[in-house]
């Protein structure tokens, strides 16, 4: 099994021993502010293919890179004055921009998977401390197998990789819940949406004064993390919006609804937020798929959720959990 340390009772040890491991080329389960993420050197190729082999990943879907700060941002990728902007008001936090590469900016074509833009992102927290000791970038998707649920906790990370890799760092639950929201400013100055997360949309819109365009929904190009149709998904199936709940079936609801019709005979129920804060609901998602799938039940139903605020979030992480599966 993988060691675990605790960066709140052993930080320095913590720091240590992971800079020990991702200089040996090997990766590290790390926690973020969103969820907790399986980090590697971002300039090793070796590094980036255990990345992907750990995860079972398709070496197409580009990896998000981490860096400590703005300024170390700036040595690998080129900003325009809109990335620039966002950047400085929501970085550390959960925002990744795609940005153009700098020329032999070192970070391997594997990260980008070939791509000539990188995701990046500065995240909160002993992450930041990390990068800014190993002095390298991260790339660093979410630690678990590729497709399933993110994890929110050390717990779920062991569960899950704990017999593949070296090392998870244990800061407890991660108090955001959902992976970054990923924006581009494409060359006509528009800005895209690449995929929903844990910063809403409106507060982006509200500093770049601007609306954030919604990516192509015609066979998009896989340019950022999570834009695969079937993801984020349990081993039981999904069915949304729904208003009843099947014999043997888990139920996750939201808000203070009123029972719905067969819900005595599930086999768990949820509720992501009783009083319908989204804050709440995108913190406890993942780790409440991950106990409705452990209930035993062959599907999860799961009621409507607002689409506004991380509402939108939400519900992207629940289509596609209930997408047909390849």
């Amino acid at each position: 099994m993988a060691r675990h340390i605790n960066i709140h009772t052993h930080p320095q040890e913590a720091l240590e021993v992971a800079s020990a491991i991702l200089g040996d080329g090997y990766p590290v389960a790390i926690p973020t502010e969103t969820v907790y993420g399986l980090a590697a050197d971002a300039t090793n190729p070796a590094a980036i293919t255990h990345i992907y082999e750990t995860k079972g990943r398709p070496r197409f879907n580009p990896l998000i890179c981490h860096m400590s700060d703005l300024e170390m941002a700036q040595r690998y990728a080129r900003f325009d004055d809109l990335s620039l902007a966002l950047a400085k008001a929501f970085w550390p936090g959960p925002l990744t921009i795609v940005l153009p590469l700098k020329d032999n900016s070192g970070i391997h074509p594997l990260a980008t998977a070939g791509l000539d833009t990188v995701g990046i992102r500065v995240p909160q927290g002993f992450a930041g401390e990390l990068i800014k000791t190993f002095d390298r970038p991260l790339a660093a998707p979410s630690a678990n197998s590729s497709g399933k649920i993110s994890p929110t906790s050390a717990s779920h990370v062991e569960d899950d990789l704990g017999e593949k890799i070296k090392l998870v760092l244990d800061a407890g639950s991660a108090g955001v819940g959902v992976e970054s929201t990923i924006v581009k400013v494409e060359e006509d100055g528009s800005l895209r949406l690449l995929r929903p997360g844990g910063l809403a949309s409106q507060d982006i819109e509200r500093v770049a004064g601007k609306k954030l365009l919604r990516s192509r929904t015609a066979s998009p190009a896989i340019e950022a993390p999570g834009m695969l149709a079937s993801h984020y998904a349990p081993g039981a199936s999904v069915r949304l919006q729904a208003t009843s709940v099947d014999a043997g079936e888990a139920l996750i609801s939201f808000g203070d609804i009123a029972p719905l019709p067969g819900q005595d005979k599930a086999k768990t129920i949820l509720n992501l937020s009783l009083s319908g804060d989204l804050a709440e609901a995108a913190t406890n998602l993942f780790g409440y798929l991950k106990l409705a799938d452990a209930s035993g039940a062959a599907s999860i139903a799961v009621t409507a959720i607002p689409q506004h605020g991380l509402g939108e979030a939400i519900n992207d992480r629940l289509a596609r959990a209930a997408a047909p599966r390849s």
